[in-house]
């Protein structure tokens, strides 16, 4: 059975760092959560370092902005880790193995364009792109991964790679669950394409993490906790990175839960791959 906590506190004192989720946990993309926040300082003043790990499709820097603007504390955390800062590391790495201008098609809305900036790039179309950059849906709010169905038949034709800079299939923004990148690369995948995943539950960002932390902390981590909503992303993650999890009920899988319970936990959790140590509505201290 998994243990349903009241607090975080109740299980600070066995971990020496967080690796804590954003979206669903810190805010839901309308509304800050400002306990969550208070949760964070709590354990930076008493335990050890904070990173934030996120599937956002950005750089760190807009990650922030967006902080800014829904009104998430900038000091609750030492640093944050994004699917899209390591998405941008990437493509810069393969502009310097191919020594020339990269033709990119994004796959995404205008905002995610950041990963981009800076970066020895042409945006160019399917026709023309050497790989394709999936941020997202052009139109999250109307559009389904069998919208691209057309799209996804001549990347495949043209043999394209598509770096999935956000492998999340939903997330949650307001009382809406709207689809993601991770969406549109496994709808690539089932045609038989070639992605190339970036952030949680892929190993390399919890590496980034470990490393992180312990700079941080100027010793090293020995028993990190992760915190996040997505069973698929954060728990399954950090499960394979032999780290613990705490799972957030609030989030992505809300209305399939309905009220927290240690029945409804079990239906969740299922295979063994991806099960938290507890569980909490929310995260408060």
């Amino acid at each position: 059975m998994i243990p349903i906590v009241r607090g975080l506190g109740e299980i600070a004192i066995q971990y020496d760092a967080l690796f804590c989720d954003v979206w669903g946990v810190l805010h839901n993309g309308r509304t800050p959560y400002l306990q969550a926040a208070d949760a964070l300082y709590r354990f930076q003043a008493e335990r050890g370092p904070v990173i934030l790990l996120t599937n956002a499709p950005r750089p760190i820097a807009d990650v922030e902005r967006m902080f800014r603007r829904l009104g998430v504390p900038l000091d609750c955390y030492g640093a944050i880790l994004s699917s899209g800062a390591l998405a941008q590391d990437d493509i810069a790495q393969r502009i310097r193995a191919a020594r020339r201008t990269v033709r990119v098609f994004h796959l995404g809305p205008d905002r995610d364009g950041g990963i981009l900036a800076g970066l020895d790039v042409e945006q160019t179309d399917v026709s023309k792109a050497d790989i394709v950059l999936c941020t997202g849906l052009f139109d999250d709010e109307t559009e389904t991964a069998e919208n691209y169905t057309s799209c996804f038949e001549e990347m495949k034709s043209r043999e394209l790679t598509m770096l999935c800079a956000n492998p999340d299939l939903i997330v949650q923004r307001g009382d809406r669950l709207i689809w993601c990148a991770g969406a549109l690369a496994e709808a690539y995948e089932k045609l038989g394409g070639t992605v190339v995943y970036y952030g949680k539950p892929h190993q390399p960002i919890y590496d980034s993490a470990l490393r992180l932390a312990s700079r941080l902390a100027a010793r090293e981590i020995r028993r990190p906790l992760a915190i996040g909503d997505g069973a698929d992303t954060d728990v399954k993650g950090a499960n394979a990175a032999g780290i613990d999890a705490l799972f957030i009920a609030q989030g992505v899988h809300a209305a399939h839960l309905g009220k927290l319970t240690a029945e409804g936990l079990g239906q969740l959790f299922v295979v063994p791959e991806a099960r938290p140590k507890a569980a909490m509505p929310t995260l408060v201290w």
